[in-house]
């Protein structure tokens, strides 16, 4: 990682990542934390000081060997950076990744958030067998959300966690299925290109007002040649068809306040 990387990395309070469960399904996940929680001792390495605890259904996955993908995005300045390596150490309070990638990504797409913290009870978790009234209104009124994927048993590549951002509405719900635009990028295709792979993947919701984490399973297809009633900007169409729901309401110490949209995301329609 270059030093801007790692230099990055320290200055946060929240990283998202993405770690396959115990059957490989690909979790994502935030952890949180003072800022200086995430470190970089050298340049390939990056040192966690937050763990998850069980029932995170991606608990059991955070040890030595596991591949994992981290995204730290700073909403105030829209920058982000990823690190997609292997876990080398765990333990019951901190773990460290064997950085394999790192690279920057375009702001497109981000709003812009002030961050701060508060003092909060998580809830327990809920596992939902379809969404109800407040996890409709969640994601229908968001303008991010995350996706971790990853290879699956290819033997190849790894996991990775991805930002994705757009109007309020354009993720669309359909029974247990969403449908997702996609909007013009940064040409990497780091996430469809798993897809093609691996189709099995996570969502991660938040709501920056309350802390409630909403995370996802399901299964992806997608259609290279969206229909004409697709939201403006839309280059393809993926569909998520939903698995498991998993919930925790105040889940998070840290609240972010809207401050304003990327233009990027002004340019683009909703359903």
């Amino acid at each position: 990682m270059p030093d801007q990387h790692r230099n990055f990395f320290a200055l946060l309070r929240a990283v998202f990542v993405s770690l396959p469960d115990e059957d490989g399904w690909p979790v994502a996940s935030i952890l949180t934390g003072a800022p200086g929680f995430v470190s970089s001792p050298d340049s390939g390495t990056l040192h966690i000081a937050a763990t998850m605890a069980e029932p995170d259904p991606a608990a059991a996955s955070l040890r030595a060997g596991r591949n994992v993908g981290v995204l730290g995005l700073d909403f105030a300045t829209r920058r982000r950076n990823r690190a997609n390596g292997v876990i080398a150490h765990a333990d019951a309070a901190s773990f460290t990744v064997a950085v394999a990638e790192s690279f920057g990504n375009c702001a497109k797409y981000i709003q812009t958030r002030q961050v701060g913290t508060v003092v909060t009870e998580p809830g327990p978790f809920e596992e939902l067998t379809e969404f109800d009234a407040d996890a409709v209104s969640l994601i229908r009124s968001s303008d991010t959300f995350f996706v971790a994927s990853g290879t699956g048993n290819s033997g190849a590549g790894g996991m990775d966690i991805s930002h994705r951002g757009g109007r309020p509405g354009f993720v669309q719900i359909l029974g247990n299925e969403l449908i997702i635009p996609d909007f013009q990028g940064n040409r990497y295709f780091n996430t469809f290109g798993n897809f093609l792979i691996e189709p099995r993947a996570g969502l991660l919701f938040i709501d920056f007002d309350t802390g409630d984490v909403l995370r996802l399973k399901g299964r992806v297809s997608i259609d290279w040649n969206p229909p004409g009633t697709s939201p403006a900007g839309t280059e393809r169409v993926w569909r998520f068809d939903v698995r498991l729901i998993f919930r925790q309401r105040s889940a998070l110490p840290l609240r972010w306040d809207f401050a304003e949209f990327s233009p990027a995301s002004l340019a683009t329609g909703v359903w």
